[in-house]
This record gives structure tokens, sequence and C-alpha cells, in this order.
């Protein structure tokens, strides 16, 4: 059975190629739900011009498809409100990379 705890640990290993960091830890993911039918995801990018935002949604798409049950649709919802901002990293990468 897929949990939200599943996702979000395969989704760890979607990394922003610019930061090199990766997209949980980031905070890039404000979201998962998982129905009979479905297993979406809500995300953002750092920012609306992120010029490897359709490489990371790719990434994102490939590993809840590896999830999915049968029947169930893989569904990446991308928004920009809240927008992205530093505060939602988590503090160890806040710490790693000097921002606290």
């Amino acid at each position: 059975m897929v949990t939200e705890q599943r996702v979000r640990e395969a989704l760890s290993a979607v990394l922003d190629p610019e930061v090199g960091e990766n997209i949980i830890e980031l905070g890039l993911v404000y979201g998962v739900e998982i129905e009979p039918s479905r297993l979406a995801v809500t995300m953002t990018m750092t920012s609306p011009s992120c010029p490897m935002g359709d490489w990371i949604r790719g990434q994102v798409e490939q590993q809840l498809a590896g999830l999915c049950e049968p029947g169930q649709q893989a569904e990446v919802r991308l928004v920009w409100q809240p927008a992205w901002s530093p505060e939602l990293m988590s503090p160890a990468l806040r710490a790693r990379l000097g921002w606290q």
C-alpha cells in the first residue's frame, strides 16, 4: 500500500540539478494525496522561471508512476502560491547551506 511517507521517500531521490539537493529537503513538495484512483503531489519550483522545472516535474512523474497501484494515475500539480522561499527548506538543509 502506498503511504505518504513512501511517496516522500521516493521523491527524495529527485534532485534539483541547479542546487544539487532533493526536492523534499528544498520544501518544493506541498502535499501528497492518495486515493484509490490517483496518486497526486502538489508542488512548486524555486521560481516560475526555473529552467529545470520541466525536467524536475518529469522526474516526479516517474517516481509517482513507479509507486502507483493498479488503477491509480499519477498526477503532479504545479502551484505558485504560496511562493517558494528558503524558509520552506528543512532546517538541516538551511544549516548545510549556511542560510540560518
